[in-house]
């Protein structure tokens, strides 16, 4: 990364999908502030507070395609480095969440389209090998949607 931030000076950012924490703590240790930090990996909210500490100021966020406001609501806590609230909300929510996108491999693309079929904004199916969420992993998520909307 420090090569091609001192080769290309348009290079303005790093998104981290893998997860690689020595990396990315190597990566903002040599770098600082040169690069806007994003983090990407799937489901970042679990990431987000550990995240900021290593100067990922922001993550990009599925869910703030169907619970937006719940997803505002978060990552202003996580901003204001507010642990109570960034747990209660892991633990209303978040955690749930990742509990149903658990019970089928693949699920981690399903669960976003099955957020937005749960709020009538329908993307379609997921394309194979993937498979759409099961009718009752639907509902479940429904369920959980309609607690933090």
């Amino acid at each position: 990364m420090a090569t091609l931030a001192d080769r290309h000076e348009n290079l303005i950012g790093f998104k981290d999908g893998v997860g690689d924490l020595e990396h990315d703590a190597r990566v903002y240790a040599k770098l600082g502030d040169r690069l806007f930090y994003l983090g990407g990996l799937p489901t970042a909210e679990t990431f987000a507070l550990p995240l900021l500490q290593l100067g990922m100021s922001t993550y990009s966020s599925a869910m703030y395609n169907f619970v937006p406001q719940f997803a505002l609501d978060f990552y202003q806590d996580v901003r204001n480095n507010d642990r109570a609230a960034v747990n209660q909300k892991l633990n209303d929510f978040v955690i749930p969440y990742l509990d149903i996108r658990d019970r089928v491999k693949g699920y981690a693309v399903s669960i976003v389209k099955g957020g937005l079929d749960a709020i009538g904004r329908s993307a379609g199916p997921v394309r194979p090998p993937l498979q759409n969420m099961a009718e009752k992993d639907l509902a479940d998520l429904k369920a959980l949607i309609a607690k933090v909307s």
